[in-house]
């Protein structure tokens, strides 16, 4: 039986390697950027991107220029003994292969059947297996040994997501001594619920051994922190510093935003392409709802099509008039629950069809398939309802790319779940709890039913937000945090 692995605390450990010179708050902007992910924007230089975190990150280098250093995606028969570096521009792409039994425990074990549902707050769904972890800890301990050379003495490292929580952990025990952040995409539940997980205190000791971690709003730093009121031996400091484990660290949460100019153009210039073409001619005049969700549990979206098809019982004019697009991508389809998810999705889906279709009328399209960045940007602007209706997501960036994608003079309505992080900003949004799904029937047909005028008040107070808290904000916040947060290291 594999023995469920302890961390000594860093009080007990020299540390070696290069000293890090203190400098001023503003300096890191200068400083070279090195970016952790499990997986890079399609693991090459110039790959199409899709998600927060890709497109935050390929920002964020090209404006610092660095590294980004992940899993390349491909399985590998043994090990390679040092990254493949692909170089474009300022940025080096450095990737490594992970072997069968790693991609096994590692990323299908433990961070997709233990993490994703403990931090998404399903612990009746955790699998924990102790062969798991200790495959996590390995590829960890991996991405650590093939980072390490390829480190300065002056990066700024910044890891990012679930996978990686004891990347800062095996960085220290090799010597590395660079200010290195942590950033979480997904929730973080509270304390009490985090320890469900039998290994909760390793990890948490981990986490501490980085000198930033990041959260998505307030909620998540709010549940990180209050793990700490049942530490005999953790502080809490005020302003989100804590000592626990032996160790000190800083915690704030760093609400991720987009490049809304961005996603403006590219919906504007889908204006007329072939795929905004067929779908205007399949519309017929009718007004379009559209959701774009990975296949996951946390995306509600079985709560979704009830609620669809409580709008045509309680609003029966809307008949014939809506057309609502789901479009779904796969994901983790290794893991038995996700199988499960789409028979469901697939079995309700024609539930609804057969119970509502006319013979020109097909009320619910269910896509199965991925588009690329530009042709979503096209088909957010010719929604005319969003629905963003998560049962729990960190961000969820869908939400502000459909408000950025919209045509200022008509704009669309946003439907959005108040258990999505976005909802903390966007509040001129339709909010709805989406296990009410009567409530969520009635925000699609106010959507439907808003006029004009009301349309634009509300686009125009969320725009502003999303203005402000843009990704270039996000991440020189992070990383003007992260390089104080280092001078505070003990």
């Amino acid at each position: 039986m594999t023995p469920v692995t302890s961390f000594p605390p860093a009080a007990a450990r020299h540390r070696v390697g290069p000293a890090l010179h203190p400098v001023p708050a503003a300096a890191p902007a200068q400083r070279r950027l090195v970016v952790v992910s499990n997986r890079m924007a399609g693991g090459a230089p110039g790959a199409q991107m899709s998600g927060g975190l890709a497109v935050g990150v390929e920002a964020a280098l090209r404006a610092h220029g660095g590294i980004w250093f992940g899993w390349s995606g491909e399985i590998a028969d043994e090990a390679s003994p040092q990254p493949t570096l692909q170089h474009s521009g300022t940025v080096t792409y450095a990737k490594i292969p992970l072997k069968r039994q790693d991609y096994e425990e590692y990323y299908a074990g433990f961070a997709n059947r233990v993490l994703w549902p403990l931090l998404h707050f399903r612990s009746d769904l955790i699998d924990f297996r102790r062969e798991d972890f200790a495959g996590y800890l390995r590829v960890n301990r991996l991405f650590a040994a093939q980072l390490a050379p390829l480190l300065q003495p002056d990066d700024l490292v910044w890891v990012h997501d679930y996978h990686l929580m004891t990347l800062g952990h095996e960085l220290r025990q090799l010597g590395a001594q660079q200010p290195t952040g942590f950033f979480l995409h997904t929730p973080f539940p509270p304390g009490a619920l985090f320890r469900n997980l039998p290994v909760h205190k390793v990890l948490m000791a981990a986490l501490c051994a980085f000198d930033l971690v990041g959260f998505q709003t307030e909620p998540d730093l709010d549940g990180f922190l209050s793990y700490f009121e049942r530490e005999p031996d953790a502080r809490l400091m005020g302003g989100g510093r804590l000592r626990a484990f032996g160790r000190e660290c800083c915690a704030a949460a760093f609400p991720i935003g987009i490049d809304v100019d961005n996603v403006a153009a590219n919906a504007a210039q889908s204006v007329g392409t072939r795929y905004r073409e067929r779908l205007h001619e399949s519309l017929r005049e009718r007004k379009l709802m559209l959701g774009v969700d990975r296949l996951d549990y946390s995306k509600g979206l079985l709560n979704r099509f009830v609620a669809f098809e409580r709008l045509f019982e309680q609003a029966p004019e809307t008949r014939g008039r809506i057309t609502f697009m789901q479009i779904a991508p796969p994901t983790r389809s290794d893991v038995p629950e996700y199988g499960h998810i789409r028979r469901t999705l697939e079995e309700k889906a024609g539930h609804i069809n057969g119970r509502f279709s006319e013979f020109d009328w097909t009320p619910l399209r269910y896509l199965n398939k991925s588009f690329n960045r530009r042709t979503l940007m096209g088909f957010l602007r010719a929604a005319n309802i969003g629905l963003v209706t998560p049962i729990r997501d960190g961000m969820n960036l869908v939400a502000k790319e459909y408000v950025a994608a919209q045509d200022p003079n008509d704009p669309g309505v946003l439907v959005l779940s108040s258990f999505a992080g976005a909802a903390r900003e966007l509040d001129a949004a339709l909010q709805v709890n989406p296990y009410d799904v009567d409530a969520v029937a009635e925000a699609m047909h106010e959507a439907y039913a808003m006029p004009l005028d009301e349309r634009r008040q509300r686009w125009s107070s969320m725009m502003s937000v999303l203005r402000r808290n843009d990704i270039a904000a996000w991440r020189e916040t992070f990383v003007q945090a992260l390089g104080e947060a280092a001078l505070l290291r003990r």
